[in-house]
């Protein structure tokens, strides 16, 4: 079915660039305004970066950015020397400082609710809610409902709002998942003893996001 004459034209695609060439042109111009995405891979396969660099590029355009670290394993210094200007980041992380073992779905609830507060609020280009290091386990008991309540309150604005986790969790219909596959262990040096680490190549793929 066509739309008639004179039916408005569909709202142009509200992209947020994250910052990289080949990322953003995978994703199509970015994270999509409006909508709930993720990021997801295992330790140690560049979702970190990915987020700071994220952060970095809106900050960047002028846009406030806020991070919700629920085991507080974020690093300030480091998102710094990547390039995020901590002026404009909104840091929240637990007071109790419990390691991510001792973490279950009850502690993982307040990082849920700041979240959802400060999309509510609004304002914010980024929103991260960073729950890589909360159990599988934990993350499983909370229900469905919980992660569309999420996409419904940044329907419709400027926010792009951004899970991160070891595997998938949810997303919006028109969000994305960026999921980091670690290929393999990088080295540098000729000699067995002298070679030293030197990371874990990623391979970024994009599932979802309806064009």
């Amino acid at each position: 079915m066509t739309d008639g004459p004179g039916a408005p034209a569909p709202a142009p695609e509200r992209f947020a660039p994250a910052g990289g060439g080949a990322l953003d042109a995978a994703l199509g111009g970015g994270f999509r305004r409006g909508h709930l995405s993720e990021v997801t891979g295992a330790a140690s396969s560049g979702r970190t970066t990915l987020v700071v660099q994220a952060l970095a590029a809106a900050a960047a355009r002028g846009e406030a950015v806020a991070y919700v670290d629920a085991c507080d394993t974020f690093d300030p210094a480091s998102a710094a020397a990547g390039g995020l200007d901590l002026a404009r980041l909104l840091w929240v992380r637990p007071s109790t400082g419990l390691p991510s073992a001792a973490l279950g779905a009850g502690d993982a609830a307040w990082a849920l609710k700041a979240f959802s507060l400060i999309l509510q609020a609004g304002g914010f280009g980024l929103v991260v809610l960073d729950l890589a290091d909360v159990p599988a386990a934990a993350l499983r008991r909370f229900p469905w409902p919980t992660w569309m309540r999420l996409a419904r309150i940044v329907e419709g604005s400027e926010t792009v709002a951004l899970l991160v986790g070891s595997e998938h969790l949810a997303r919006s219909a028109r969000g994305v998942t960026v999921a980091l596959e670690s290929s393999s262990v990088a080295w540098r040096g000729a000699a067995d003893r002298a070679r030293v680490f030197a990371g874990m190549p990623s391979s970024p793929r994009i599932v979802g996001g309806r064009r």
